[in-house]
């Protein structure tokens, strides 16, 4: 449950806590609706931040290199593999299905939290 209440929670994502700002960290603020490519659900635009993956089935494309940019070439299916908890704020592990390259993403307050509890319950 703790997990639900800190996603939950507006200040959940520690750079905001600690005043760093999204700039600092090379990203691009890209905050677009789409079609889920593995699940197929309609995900809407997050609103507050960059929609980085599916809320539903936390999917994701390889498509950045940084936050936003598009700039990678791969494309491959992020498929999430575990949680890390870094700086008071969870954070989905991905491994590429088609490279291999793991990538973090920050989880999201809309996210699926039952997902986001079993994958916490895994070794990455």
């Amino acid at each position: 449950m703790r997990i639900i209440r800190e996603i939950e929670n507006e200040n959940y994502h520690g750079n905001q806590k600690r005043g760093l700002s999204m700039e600092n960290r090379r990203f691009t603020k890209l905050d677009e609706s789409f079609t889920c490519q593995v699940c197929g659900k309609e995900v809407e635009k997050l609103g507050y931040t960059s929609r980085d993956h599916c809320p539903h089935c936390l999917s994701s494309i390889h498509i950045d290199i940084n936050p936003g940019d598009r700039a990678c070439k791969c494309l491959g299916i992020l498929e999430p593999i575990g949680i890390e908890m870094k700086r008071e704020t969870y954070r989905i592990v991905y491994q590429c299905k088609k490279c291999g390259e793991r990538r973090v993403n920050v989880a999201a307050k809309d996210d699926n939290k039952k997902l986001i509890i079993e994958l916490s319950s895994r070794p990455v």
